[in-house]
């Protein structure tokens, strides 16, 4: 059977994509769903940041992208890049009606609840969510891109992209735990897409 000649190649495989969580927030050290909401950095949040920026001094990348929330924006300048590409399909999942408050809270009025599975009221479903991965990562695929990239985003985005890059359903990105301003590496085991890094901390835990 032949190739298909309209297909997005696959590039090259040393080509990685690194991915980065935020700083911590203050709704992020109390475990509140932050999506839209714009939560600045605490002052841990930009010690990590600063402690990113030495963990990938010396790194190029081809591409580097950001969310347009000012945490990421932030933890990026911090981290030495400030000449970044904002990308809206980096924005964390929209929680709806449940911005702002905690899992915990939330099963006081749905027992069981879960970002994963719903119900998701005024919000992204867990495939609208996968689907802002899917182009994301065709973005850093593009064979216009000659080299690394790297992103700057948020936990639950981060987790469901990892899940898409082993060609996983989104809410597999149950599986993949994140700590805030951790690093995550997106690439390759011979020509098979493969998680290489994660939730790598390279500051202290606090």
């Amino acid at each position: 059977m032949s190739a298909n000649p309209t297909a997005t190649p696959e590039p090259a495989p040393e080509r990685q994509i690194y991915l980065v969580r935020h700083g911590e927030t203050e709704w992020a050290r109390l475990g509140k769903h932050t999506g839209r909401t714009d939560i600045p950095l605490t002052d841990v949040g930009r010690q990590q940041a600063e402690a990113l920026a030495r963990r990938l001094a010396g790194q190029r990348f081809a591409l580097v992208l950001t969310s347009p929330r000012s945490r990421a924006l932030e933890t990026a300048r911090l981290a030495g890049f400030a000449d970044v590409v904002i990308e809206p399909d980096l924005g964390e999942w929209d929680y709806g009606e449940f911005e702002g408050r905690t899992t915990a809270d939330i099963r006081e009025e749905i027992p069981d609840w879960s970002v994963w599975t719903g119900p998701w009221r005024g919000g992204e479903t867990v495939d609208q969510v996968g689907f802002r991965a899917d182009r994301v990562i065709e973005r850093c695929l593009d064979p216009r891109v000659e080299g690394h990239v790297l992103l700057f985003a948020h936990g639950h985005l981060l987790r469901v992209l990892a899940a898409r890059w082993i060609h996983q359903p989104a809410d597999a990105g149950r599986h993949f735990a994140l700590g805030t301003a951790t690093i995550g590496i997106l690439g390759w085991e011979r020509t098979n897409r493969a998680i290489e890094t994660w939730n790598e901390a390279c500051h202290l835990a606090t």
